[in-house]
């Protein structure tokens, strides 16, 4: 994996897809297996605490890029919902609104999100993530009916797809963090070569 920085508490690396990130010792935040993008590692148990305080309090900030299948009614928005594991599959997570009787016990799950570039059959988006749940921008995005493409596990049966698209089209593309040192630092990953070879001409 290519390294983006690296002082003496912390490694930043730029993840391909495919790699398993829950493998890693010391990962300070996950990385669904395939979404590239920003992943950060602690070099010693002081400095995963620091920096998974900041995730739990939501002091980091984290942007993604993705591509959605069909046109977002908004172009910009907030998701807010509860959040919390698929009856149906367990390898899922599902959507629950406040209202609804299993919903006692579920976790709340806040995404914002801005339409980058319109497609015929797709929308480049931009998503910032407010809160940490696992799976949340693909059962978010899944709720609304615009799931994230190439996303095998929540994607619908007979979606549109782009030549060459294998792989699911999200990327941790930007984060912003406090170092032990006190320094904010902001770190990017541009897009994969894989995924703009994938968008529309």
């Amino acid at each position: 994996m290519k390294i983006i920085y690296e002082d003496e508490n912390v490694r930043v690396f730029d993840k391909p897809a495919g790699v398993n990130a829950d493998e890693i010792p010391r990962r300070v935040h996950r990385l669904d297996k395939d979404t590239s993008g920003i992943l950060l590692v602690a070099k010693n148990d002081e400095s995963l605490e620091f920096f998974q305080k900041q995730f739990q309090e939501r002091k980091v900030e984290k942007k993604y890029l993705a591509l959605v299948v069909g046109n977002l009614k908004n172009k910009e928005g907030e998701i807010k919902t509860l959040l919390g594991r698929s009856p149906k599959d367990r390898r899922k997570q599902k959507v629950y609104l406040a209202q609804d009787p299993q919903a006692e016990g579920k976790r709340e799950a806040v995404t914002k999100y801005r339409t980058l570039q319109r497609f015929k059959d797709y929308d480049l988006i931009e998503i910032e993530p407010k809160t940490g749940r696992k799976h949340q921008i693909r059962a978010h995005f899944v709720y609304l009916g615009h799931p994230i493409l190439g996303d095998k596990l929540y994607g619908f049966k007979n979606q549109p797809c782009p030549k060459g698209l294998n792989r699911q089209f999200l990327h941790a593309s930007w984060l912003k963090i406090k170092l032990p040192s006190g320094k904010i630092k902001e770190f990017k990953s541009e897009l994969p070569e894989e995924l703009k070879l994938c968008l529309p001409k």
